[in-house]
C-alpha cells in the first residue's frame, strides 16, 4: 500500500499551515511535500488548503483543516 500524498504551497503559510505541515513530515507513514505553487491560487489566497492523494482539502482554519485532513487520510490523533 502506497503513503497518503500530501501537498503543501509554499504560498498558503501565511494562514499556518506550514507547523501543521512539519507535524505530518514527522510521520513516516506519510509522504509529505512543500512546493512553491500547486497552481490553486485562489483557493491559496482564501483559506488553508492542502492536496490530498491529488484532492483539494480546504477549510475556514489550520485547526479545521488539520481534522479534515486526518479524516480524509484515517490518522487517529
Amino acid at each position: 500500500m502506497s503513503k497518503p500524498l500530501i501537498e503543501f504551497c509554499n504560498g498558503n503559510m501565511h494562514h499556518g499551515t506550514e507547523q501543521f505541515m512539519k507535524q505530518l513530515e514527522k510521520n513516516e507513514q506519510l509522504k509529505v511535500v512543500e512546493y512553491g505553487c500547486l497552481g490553486n491560487c485562489g483557493e491559496c489566497y482564501l483559506k488553508p488548503f492542502a492536496l490530498v492523494n491529488g484532492l483539494i482539502v480546504a477549510a475556514d482554519s489550520v485547526d479545521d483543516l488539520t481534522i479534515r485532513i486526518r479524516d480524509t487520510i484515517s490518522i487517529k490523533q
